[in-house]
């Protein structure tokens, strides 16, 4: 087993109504003014900004809304953020949202607390903040796992580049999770993110480390629980037991616990970061479905015992050991048979990925060919390509 540090510091309030205490929670932090920070108009729709509004109202705390956030959140949405909050003294961001807003409203944290610094530089490794306001979150979608996770992920619209950062100040104050503010995400988004939640946890689970069965074990629970989570929320959106499994597993997947003592890189999330950086209008949770099978295909010989535990432990299949590879594909069939069944894409070719845009893919996913992605068997850009390829 690796040497680790794991440090969440983010409370969690977690249940329903909870986003009652809202106003309660930030009094705490004693700020002069608040930025709701919030993404499309369902949470108009919805009254949640507005009950968040009551909220701080009835605690006298001030407040400015900036809403708008768009699925890959925008420097652009950033930078507008960061203006708003100088012009008005704001000290404190609350997101209202999923991981989206959660994403845009940490960045607008570091570009405020670190002025002296174009923020486009933390996300492309140029710089890392010093300092960050205080910020909390009130979760609508359990996917991204932004609410717990110390990762960063901005797009720049007009290049299509997008990158993720992590930082210790990109950590949340607090996140309020009441599974019942989920029930109105739809059939696809929900099936997003049962694919994303997951693949946060088995994109550690299969990268390297040795003698990690604590760690393994608690990442195999995970996966199953996403696994019937998902399914059951599409049967019935407001199953409260499936709907609050799938938003505590959301956080689990993605704030360091299910990787203590392995290495650590979410290869697939990288392959797919350029993949909806070039065609914005793609999920995040449908290019991980459409992406995973693939690279599972390509790089499962580079550890086939560490496959056919997965096999077993996760898709209960017997291992047959005369001809191990069989049991290895046999689940990842099962996994992508999985993808299927929540109408999830299997391949590029159903998102409408161009085969002339495969090779700008890899050559940015490689960092013009100067970046190689670790992991049992680690990929250069040939192999991104590759991939690539056997996805579309």
């Amino acid at each position: 087993m690796n040497n680790f540090i794991y440090d969440t510091p983010t409370r969690v309030y977690f249940g329903k109504d909870e986003e009652k205490k809202v106003g309660e929670i930030i009094a705490e932090y004693a700020p002069k003014k608040v930025l709701i920070h919030y993404g499309g108009g369902s949470a108009v729709r919805s009254g949640l900004i507005g009950r968040v509004e009551g909220y701080l109202k009835d605690r006298g705390i001030d407040y400015v809304l900036l809403g708008g956030v768009q699925a890959n959140p925008e420097i652009r949405m950033v930078r507008r953020g960061i203006a708003l909050c100088q012009e008005e003294g704001v000290d404190f961001i609350l997101a209202v949202g999923g991981g989206s807003v959660i994403d845009s409203a940490k960045d607008i944290a570091n570009g405020v607390a670190n002025p002296d610094v174009d923020v486009w530089d933390f996300t492309m490794g140029k710089a890392q903040p010093k300092k960050t306001l205080p910020k909390g979150c009130i979760l609508t979608i359990a996917a991204a796992g932004s609410e717990m996770s110390n990762s960063c992920v901005i797009t720049d619209e007009e290049t299509g580049i997008k990158r993720g950062y992590g930082s210790p100040l990109n950590r949340m104050n607090f996140a309020i999770e009441n599974p019942e503010l989920t029930y109105t995400v739809n059939a696809y988004q929900t099936a997003c993110g049962a694919v994303d939640i997951a693949m946060h946890t088995m994109e550690r689970y299969f990268c390297p480390g040795e003698d990690t069965y604590l760690t393994d074990a608690i990442a195999e629970a995970v996966i199953k629980s996403v696994i019937k989570a998902g399914a059951d929320c599409l049967k019935d959106p407001e199953n409260y037991e499936a709907r609050a499994n799938m938003t505590w597993a959301s956080s689990l997947a993605h704030n360091g616990l299910t990787q203590c003592g392995r290495s650590f890189q979410l290869v697939v999330h990288q392959l797919e970061h350029e993949l909806s950086g070039m065609y914005p209008r793609i999920a995040h949770g449908a290019g991980l479905a459409a992406l995973w099978c693939s690279w599972a295909r390509y790089v499962y010989k580079a550890n086939v015992p560490r496959f056919l535990q997965w096999s077993k432990n996760v898709w209960n299949v017997d291992v047959n050991f005369e001809h191990p590879e069989e049991t290895v594909l046999k689940a990842i069939k099962m996994q992508e048979d999985y993808y299927v069944s929540l109408g999830m894409p299997i391949s590029l070719h159903e998102l409408d990925v161009k085969e002339e845009d495969l090779e700008t893919l890899a050559w940015r996913c490689s960092r013009e060919k100067t970046r190689t992605l670790i992991g049992y068997k680690p990929l250069d850009y040939d192999d991104i390509l590759a991939i690539y390829r056997m996805a579309l």
